[in-house]
């Protein structure tokens, strides 16, 4: 079946006007587009304008709005193509109550079980979903879902279940009891008794190695320091680091002070264009372990004597070889921009960034990146593979802003530091009013934004209208992108008409929808084209 609903203009997908949370006119989205954009955008936090346990509510109404197969494919493709763990098992544990007679569901929960750890994961977002109470709380588990969990538990070895066999509410024999997993061998069987007598081998890890170091007792600090050295060093020539880990701990591997060689090997790994490939990162994630090196030496506005210890550890004149680690950093977030279809010189550019207050909103609880981190960080990975381009970030006011194509992490950190200067509103319209005004022909505008867009000066303009003046007196081939950071479920233009679309997502795999949309496909297309 195809679901193939944005190819084209189709009335049955434009559902009218209504009010955004800003209290400006937007346009509502089908409930498959709608669905999409707050799947792909959703983090376990409350954003800016709608508290957790609403969104929750929002997912369960358009879930139950959409084909079962459509949820389906949604789930799989949130999980392997952008890279989110949360949401796909909230869309399986929520299909499983809607949708029975067949397979399905059995179907998408193996699709979405990425890692051993999401079995007791899945287990416990259903038993939180359906409000199960009492003794046994998974009493009556969904048939095909159990099923599901069945052909997963078959897929992972002795380490990948030492690794994540955690002390949660639902152990991972408890999965096994409760799925009774047919093994698929004699080695498989015996794994399967190793999980039920808790005597799965403690597998050599990062976590693990260090954690056993801590529990010892040392003479003194400088022998302390040492052994964590030492251990470091150890876990770097291993191999058994995994990327994502190297990404969180670069601070600590430079304090632990290991040595010049074993820095080598870890730039070498961070800018190996096989490896980004294979850590599928969020791009934010690039950005994180980037400021990480750089704070909190490097503010919004930082004193010239913070800016000369700045351009010092960028120079790599101090002992922890800062600058070769931000190199490292830019030129892995240059790998996993490699793949991206840019534009040619001919084709006139233009990326704007949502720098405003409800922007500021951490991706999710613990994080110190926020929505328009993730923005800036897409803008300018697109920017790097534009050859004809302008950039600029929009609030009170519009600004372009001049950065050099080939230092994405550099140049997000420069719009950071200068998003004061255009003030805090979500004046969108203002990007279109300037070309507008400068009769600036532009090929693809793109609009970096959480989609609630205003107009704070008490103005008739909107962005609608001003587009469809554009389009009609300046530039009628152009075509305007809203990248869709938050997901409210509604867009501050008609999309599917006026070459208007609408993309979302955080991850850099939101470019392939880009591609899709260039070649006349749907920004649906690469869900409807997973394989149950």
């Amino acid at each position: 079946m195809k679901f193939n609903l944005l190819s084209k203009f189709n009335p049955n997908n434009y559902r009218g006007q209504t009010i955004n949370h800003a209290g400006a006119k937007a346009f509502t989205l089908s409930p498959e587009m709608e669905l999409y954009s707050a799947v792909v955008t959703r983090s376990i936090n409350d954003s800016f304008y709608e508290k957790d346990q609403e969104r929750l509510a929002r997912l369960q109404k358009l879930i139950s709005a959409c084909n079962p197969v459509f949820v389906g494919k949604l789930a799989i493709y949130a999980r392997t193509k952008m890279y989110m763990r949360s949401v796909p098992l909230v869309l399986v544990t929520e299909l499983a109550k809607l949708h029975s007679g067949d397979d399905l569901v059995c179907r998408v929960t193996d699709g979405v079980i990425g890692r051993a750890d999401e079995i007791t994961e899945l287990l416990a977002c259903y038993e939180l979903l359906n409000e199960r109470k009492g003794t046994k709380k998974l009493n009556r588990l969904s048939k095909q879902l159990q099923k599901g969990l069945s052909t997963a538990f078959n897929r992972f070895d002795e380490y990948q279940f030492g690794k994540y066999n955690r002390d949660g509410a639902i152990k991972l024999r408890d999965a096994l009891f409760l799925v009774h997993p047919k093994a698929k061998d004699d080695l498989q069987q015996v794994l399967f008794n190793k999980i039920a007598n808790n005597d799965l081998q403690t597998p050599y890890t990062w976590e693990t190695e260090l954690s056993a170091l801590g529990q010892l007792n040392f003479d003194s600090e400088e022998a302390k320091a040492v052994a964590f050295r030492a251990k470091w060093e150890e876990l770097i020539d291993s191999g058994k680091l995994g990327y994502m880990a190297l990404l969180r701990n670069l601070r600590n591997i430079q304090e632990a002070g290991v040595s010049y060689a074993h820095f080598e090997k870890v730039c070498a790994r961070l800018a190996n264009a096989d490896e980004v490939a294979k850590a599928k990162q969020f791009p934010f994630r690039y950005l994180a372990a980037y400021r990480e090196l750089i704070n909190p030496m490097l503010t919004k506005a930082p004193s010239q004597g913070v800016l000369e210890k700045l351009t010092a550890l960028m120079k790599g004149q101090n002992k922890g070889y800062t600058g070769e680690l931000l190199n490292a950093l830019e030129q892995a977030v240059q790998a996993s921009a490699a793949n991206i279809k840019g534009f040619d010189h001919e084709t006139r550019v233009l990326l704007a960034c949502d720098v405003s207050g409800s922007m500021q909103t951490p991706v999710s609880a613990k994080s110190k990146i926020l929505l328009y981190d993730v923005g800036l960080m897409l803008a300018m990975l697109l920017q790097s593979r534009c050859k004809n381009v302008e950039v600029g970030m929009f609030g009170d006011t519009w600004k372009t802003i001049v950065v050099p194509r080939n230092n994405i992490l550099g140049n997000v950190q420069e719009f950071y530091r200068r998003e004061g200067e255009v003030g805090y509103s979500t004046n969108g319209y203002l990007v279109i009013n300037d070309i507008l005004q400068r009769r600036a022909q532009m090929d693809k505008v793109f609009l970096f934004t959480d989609a609630q867009l205003w107009n704070s000066n008490n103005t008739t303009d909107h962005i609608q209208t001003l587009w469809l003046r554009y389009k009609a007196q300046v530039s009628p081939k152009a075509k305007l992108y809203l990248f869709d950071l938050k997901g409210y479920g509604q867009a501050p233009l008609q999309t599917l008409r006026n070459d208007v679309y609408l993309i979302a997502g955080w991850s850099d795999k939101v470019f392939e929808v880009l591609a899709a949309l260039e070649t006349g496909g749907s920004a649906l297309d690469a869900i409807n084209n997973i394989e149950l």
